[in-house]
């Protein structure tokens, strides 16, 4: 533990741009390692783009069908031999929170690459998760790192709103994505988790471009602001409400789910108020969820919101998607549906959470064909666990 502990101590003094040349000087010292090379997932979760200062040198790799792509996937380490005798490549995923980054590749001798090595060198790579995060306030580098395009400035803000792509607790564990990835526009996904509950909001502004982008910015804020107050989720969504129809006055709406889950108890508010859409799997059957129709937030001055309740079940999965995808057409004018959502959640359903909206929205894709997305398609997924509680021994 010595070593690992190390490592940990020249990560947290490292400079924000040096933490992949300080990690790499630390492994080499501490574990042998004779290379080192980091590389994020991108936006659109399609390739690993590697972490360097200078823009392209080295070519993206794509995550499906490559040996990073493997330990990315599976959030387990992958161990590649190498044509040197007594020399392997180890990918490592680069993983916070059940958030996932990236992954970490290291070029070690065999003999380094024990099982108690693997272990620490994956607490190494939490750690240096936790401080890419931190680093991000300071340096462009690894947000520049995630990008295998341009992003538009309507995307640009909307991706610096969202809280990450997933998220894992003991009680639950959640992914989301969003496309056209380097072009949306107003769709949005928001959580926040307490030691109670689980908030989740999925978001759909009216408009395009940067009007939408706008629109979204305040009720994602609004929201935030009404919830770090302690007000209930109903009023939440009245908050936001009128803060969309000053700006507004009516012309301009956003079609918002608000969720709130009792992590003791699975216990769930709703309020509906607009166009997302929510499906659970029980078992192998999908059914739509649907909940009372309320106005869209800022459509009319001092709107009043009810919220409803009902209760997940431990190994229930819940999909939310925008109309973006359930309104989708094909090139032939044949809309995705929820018939054939529900296939497709079916389909999917050994996948973890993390992976599923990728997964929905490929689906999505093969059913469009070479049409492009003309709407935002946003896809979020809830696995729920439940809460294991201790019971007393009535006989001890």
């Amino acid at each position: 533990m010595d070593r690992l502990a190390a490592v940990e101590r020249a990560l947290r003094s490292a400079a924000p741009h040096l933490l992949l040349d300080v990690l790499t000087a630390a492994l080499r010292e501490q574990y042998g390692t004779e290379s080192a090379e980091l590389r994020l997932a991108d936006y659109g979760m399609t390739t690993l783009q590697a972490v360097e200062d200078v823009a392209s040198l080295r070519e993206p790799v794509p995550i499906d069908g490559s040996p990073q792509g493997r330990a990315f996937g599976a959030q387990e380490p992958f161990v590649e031999p190498t044509a040197v005798r007594g020399a392997v490549t180890v990918h490592v995923p680069v993983t916070v929170r059940g958030d996932r980054m990236g992954v970490l590749t290291i070029s070690a001798p065999e003999a380094s690459c024990a099982k108690t090595d693997l272990l620490e060198i994956q607490q190494i790579c939490e750690a240096l998760g936790r401080e890419i995060l931190v680093a991000e306030r300071d340096t462009d580098l690894y947000l520049l790192a995630r990008r295998a395009t341009r992003l538009t400035l309507a995307a640009e803000m909307q991706w610096q709103l969202l809280p990450g792509r997933s998220v894992s607790r003991p009680e639950f564990s959640l992914g989301a994505q969003l496309e056209p990835a380097y072009a949306i526009f107003g769709d949005n996904f928001d959580w926040s988790v307490s030691a109670h509950h689980l908030t989740l909001t999925v978001t759909n502004g009216m408009g395009k471009g940067m009007e939408a982008a706008l629109l979204t910015n305040l009720v994602v804020n609004a929201l935030r602001n009404a919830r770090r107050a302690g007000l209930g989720l109903a009023d939440q969504a009245s908050l936001a409400d009128q803060a969309v129809y000053a700006q507004y006055r009516g012309a301009l709406h956003a079609s918002v789910l608000l969720l709130r889950f009792d992590l003791a108890t699975g216990e769930m508010e709703a309020v509906d108020a607009g166009s997302p859409l929510m499906w659970r799997l029980r078992g192998r059957h999908v059914e739509s969820v649907g909940f009372d129709a309320q106005l869209p937030l800022g459509m009319f001055e001092e709107t009043a919101y009810v919220a409803e309740r009902m209760r997940v079940e431990p190994g229930d999965r819940i999909l939310v998607g925008s109309d973006g995808v359930y309104n989708s057409v094909s090139a032939t004018g044949e809309q995705y549906g929820e018939r054939a959502l529900a296939r497709s959640l079916s389909a999917h359903r050994f996948l973890p959470s993390a992976q599923v909206p990728r997964a929905v929205l490929r689906d999505l894709g093969n059913h469009r064909g070479s049409s492009p997305l003309d709407d935002d398609a946003l896809v979020v997924c809830l696995d729920w666990f439940g809460r294991r509680h201790r019971t007393d021994d009535a006989t001890a």
